[in-house]
């Protein structure tokens, strides 16, 4: 059994399933990838067993070829070979031959009937949500930056997901700070809502295209299937109950100032060089249309910056994690941004002005 195939058509799709192989895992079988060939299709198939991403390859020529061999050395074969190649895969015994040119390599082979495959779940009650590539892959960076890493609250370690009438809600939050954004869709659903791993949003967020190109969500059970152009990725969800973002998304907050994104941000982080390098604390203090920022660390050094604002609220002295706000500052979209707050203890509200989709909340820290 062989096959033919250029390398330009292997490299990228190998890449999108390679990357959620990991390097060492108890199932030997778990560092290869599967690799299916027939009738002008080749299907490349890599999974951890929470995640699997399938890519199909239109290939002309190919046979009929089924095996499972290291992802990782395939790639690094594909990557070191030259942009216009041929590569031909050979399988022979438990053993395939690559060759391209004069350059050969002859790998180890797993049987493909071992490899465990995912399966789309088949529970009556999945809802189907379509949206542009585009439109999801925007929503997710707006809020995959609040999730929490590692967290022991583990259901803090993703995304949540909601549909809900004619709304999508995205929702990331690691306690400190909380992301939320959402967009209309075009149909109207019931109420649906899961926990997306971290690992998924951020290959969806690799995966999607910058285009109008459509994804369908396939939301059921345990689990969410994305299909988006050739690519096919399963993911089970995390089994936990999401904190009420809506408790958490003040209200009524009264003091507030608008200002340009990009002056407030470059501000921050001048400010943020002297910050204590583990609390990474700042003071913003806002007096009638001004607003300092003032950094302090260990070493008893000090930044300041000051920025005119237009603002006539009370006199606060408030103090927040810089990383927090340098974040949100650096994944928005437009060129102005809202900061709004009550007192010195209660939270900070970012928000875009005259849109209703985006909400931002910090909570302060004592300095």
């Amino acid at each position: 059994m062989n096959m033919q195939i250029q390398r330009d058509l292997l490299l990228k799709p190998l890449s999108s399933v390679t990357s959620i192989v990991e390097r060492r895992h108890t199932l030997p079988i778990l560092s290869n990838l599967l690799l299916q060939a027939k009738q002008d299709q080749v299907m490349l198939t890599a999974t951890d067993l929470e995640l699997q991403i399938t890519v199909n390859i239109h290939s002309p020529g190919v046979h009929n070829l089924s095996t499972t061999v290291s992802a990782k050395k395939l790639l690094d074969i594909c990557r070191a070979l030259s942009d216009d190649a041929n590569i031909n895969l050979q399988l022979q015994d438990s053993k395939m031959l690559v060759k391209s040119g004069k350059s050969r390599f002859n790998l180890q082979t797993l049987p493909a009937g071992d490899y465990p495959v995912m399966s789309s779940a088949t529970s009556a009650d999945k809802t189907l949500v379509r949206i542009a590539q585009r439109q999801l892959k925007q929503l997710l960076k707006q809020v995959e930056f609040a999730m929490a890493q590692q967290d022991i609250r583990y259901y803090l370690n993703g995304l949540l997901l909601e549909v809900n009438g004619h709304q999508l809600n995205l929702v990331g939050t690691d306690g400190h700070r909380l992301s939320y954004t959402s967009t209309l869709l075009e149909e109207t659903y019931q109420k649906h809502e899961l926990i997306l791993p971290r690992k998924t949003v951020i290959e969806l967020i690799k995966l999607l295209d910058d285009s109008d190109e459509e994804v369908s969500m396939e939301l059921g059970g345990n689990q969410v299937t994305f299909t988006f152009g050739d690519i096919h990725l399963i993911s089970k969800v995390i089994d936990g109950k999401f904190p009420d973002y809506n408790r958490v998304i003040p209200t009524g907050h009264q003091n507030s100032f608008e200002v340009e994104r990009m002056r407030l941000l470059l501000a921050m982080q001048r400010a943020s060089i002297l910050s204590n390098e583990k609390f990474r604390g700042i003071r913003m203090v806002m007096t009638a249309n001004e607003l300092r920022m003032i950094s302090t660390n260990s070493e008893q050094e000090e930044a300041e910056e000051e920025l005119e604002i237009s603002y006539a609220g009370q006199a606060l002295d408030i103090g927040f994690n810089v990383t927090y706000m340098i974040d949100v500052l650096n994944n928005m979209d437009g060129e102005r941004v809202v900061f709004s707050f009550a007192d010195a203890n209660s939270s900070c509200l970012v928000t875009i002005p005259g849109d209703d989709h985006y909400k931002y909340v910090v909570m302060p820290m004592r300095i």
